[in-house]
């Protein structure tokens, strides 16, 4: 199999490539129909000159349990996570990562609907808090019912944030243990790890060394840990990112909304931590990868998410030393399938494969090897 022809899990899981991948999140619940499928198209045309392995689509909660502070933004809640990935993979024919929170009393029902609808790749996230009551499984168990599945993949999320000497105090322990629950998740089936959003380099620089340390001791091949970041251009989404449990020193936030144009300072200062990083964690051995989302609806955030894309993404290509060029191909979308007891939501979703949906798309040659950053298929049903 060669790169252009690897599906969005292999990528994921390939630690001889770094992948990019680009976050979104679902209309408003009750959204018609027609109106979801103009907000996938304009978040597919918007984003179709970036060079993406494909988009996540997260699975967004209220998650009263995370802490005492005001939510700065009303929650809201939104679509199914897979519907919403149906529609932008039928467009774009680019694969999603599926996120997907295991407080679901109806969590297996939703996995089988998943890969009904042609879904491959998902990313499990445990509950908020563990304090409190929640339905369904919990994240362990979550992880053995999807490994027991065929044709599903998963990885999970990791936090820098709790791999700091304050946090593991405030949990009675003399040292941070999330490279301890990565290792475990590894071998509960996880293939790959995408980070909260990174605003101070210590933690992850932390946490990917000690990642490292612990697969060596272990005679464990590291997943891959896809380094997430979101450019913040005003104070309310800054309150925002730290109300999330991103941690922001206090010099980088003043340094941000100080600015005479934040957005270009925050791109600025997250490609100079992208750069820290892959410095002192150059030959530990962690394969990584990079996302970039907007935690807002604000229209110089969402610009800045795709500048700061292409940033990161040549600072990270420029890093492995390897020559590279972007170039475009024709693909065609996925061809999802919906059952045929499917409702009419579901058949919104539907992909006919002889529809000839074709998108420009960009790819990146890596030396003298094709990596398309497309997904292309030749034939009926890959995904049926």
């Amino acid at each position: 199999i060669t790169m252009a022809e690897e599906s969005l899990h292999e990528r994921l899981s390939n630690p001889a490539r770094p992948v990019f991948l680009l976050g979104d999140v679902p209309p408003g619940e009750g959204t018609p129909p027609h109106k979801c499928s103009e907000i996938a198209n304009k978040f597919v045309s918007r984003s179709r000159m970036l060079a993406a392995d494909g988009y996540i689509v997260y699975d967004i909660q209220d998650e009263p349990g995370r802490t005492d502070e005001k939510r700065p933004f009303p929650f809201r809640r939104v679509m199914d996570s897979s519907t919403h990935a149906a529609l932008l993979a039928n467009l774009s024919g680019r694969e999603c990562l599926v996120y997907k929170c295991v407080a679901d009393p109806n969590f297996e029902t939703w996995l089988e609907n998943n890969k009904t609808i042609g879904h491959t790749a998902i990313n499990l996230v445990g509950r908020a808090s563990s304090e409190g009551k929640y339905e369904g499984p919990t994240i362990s168990e979550a992880m053995n019912i999807v490994e027991a599945k065929e044709d599903v993949h998963f990885g999970c999320v990791c936090i820098a944030e709790r791999h700091t000497l304050e946090a593991a105090q405030q949990r009675g322990k003399t040292y941070p243990t999330e490279h301890v629950n990565m290792v475990r998740k590894i071998k509960a089936g996880a293939k790959w790890f995408i980070s909260q959003a990174v605003y101070d380099a210590e933690p992850t620089i932390r946490l990917l060394k000690d990642y490292a340390t612990l697969c060596k001791q272990k005679c464990i091949i590291p997943s891959k840990v896809v380094l997430t970041f979101a450019p913040v251009s005003r104070k309310k989404t800054m309150t925002f990112i730290k109300w999330l449990g991103v941690r922001v020193p206090i010099e980088t936030e003043e340094l941000i909304l100080s600015a005479e144009k934040p957005i270009e300072k925050s791109i600025e200062y997250l490609c100079d931590v992208l750069r820290e990083i892959l410095s002192e964690c150059a030959g530990v051995g962690v394969p990584l990868g990079i996302s970039c989302e907007s935690v807002s609806i604000f229209k110089s955030e969402i610009d800045g998410v795709h500048e700061l894309f292409r940033r990161l993404q040549t600072i990270m290509l420029d890093s492995s030393g390897t020559p590279w060029k972007v170039q475009w191909v024709e693909v065609m979308p996925p061809a999802g399938k919906v059952g045929d007891d499917a409702d009419d939501e579901g058949a919104l979703v539907g992909f006919d494969p002889s529809e000839k949906v074709r998108t420009l798309l960009l790819g990146i040659v890596v030396g003298t090897a094709t990596v398309s950053l497309g997904v292309i298929l030749g034939g009926k049903g890959k995904h049926a």
